[in-house]
């Protein structure tokens, strides 16, 4: 099957997470694109899949990730779908942990699209990442630097896509 995974990233930890999924399906016989959906798309009928996903920032999804489903949603709901989320929130647990699990702007893209299934990664964050008062409030929160992205994580949900592209296949 040809997919297409698209991102929204600013930091590049989404855009990581998209182009390991694009490996782990490529292993498994599937052809894959990986693309920003920040930039203007063609033929977007020749694939067969999409993979859709977005950091999160201010607890939604990024505006380039809504304003492409929005746009394309006609032919997203007429293919398979799955959507990812990648932030923090897990990273800091508590509250956070909870109202992060569905960011905004996923329940209308799932409700347009028909997507199969939404997953969140956590991210990863420098403070070069944040205005000086935005390190503060982070650490403040007991936020802490580094790459929390999970590949062993990443890898299972793109076998369990893989595994649903072969069924759709058959």
């Amino acid at each position: 099957m040809l997919v297409m995974i698209g991102y929204a990233s600013v930091h590049g930890s989404t855009e990581g997470i998209a182009r390991r999924l694009a490996d782990r399906l490529r292993a498994y016989g599937h052809s894959v694109d990986v693309r920003p959906l920040d930039k203007p798309m063609d033929a977007l009928v020749l694939y067969d899949a999409f993979i859709l996903g977005s950091a999160v920032h201010g607890g939604s999804w990024l505006r380039q990730a809504t304003g492409f489903a929005e746009r394309e949603a006609e032919i997203l709901s007429r293919r398979p779908v799955w959507l990812f989320s990648v932030g923090l929130a897990r990273v800091l647990g508590g509250r956070f942990a909870s109202a992060g699990d569905v960011p905004k702007g996923v329940p209308e893209v799932i409700r347009d699209t028909g997507a199969r299934d939404h997953h969140l990664f956590a991210g990863a964050i420098q403070p070069s990442h944040l205005p000086v008062f935005g390190r503060f409030l982070y650490k403040a929160m007991g936020g802490r630097y580094g790459d929390f992205r999970d590949w062993a994580e990443v890898d299972d949900w793109a076998e369990s896509i893989a595994a649903q592209l072969t069924m759709v296949t058959r």
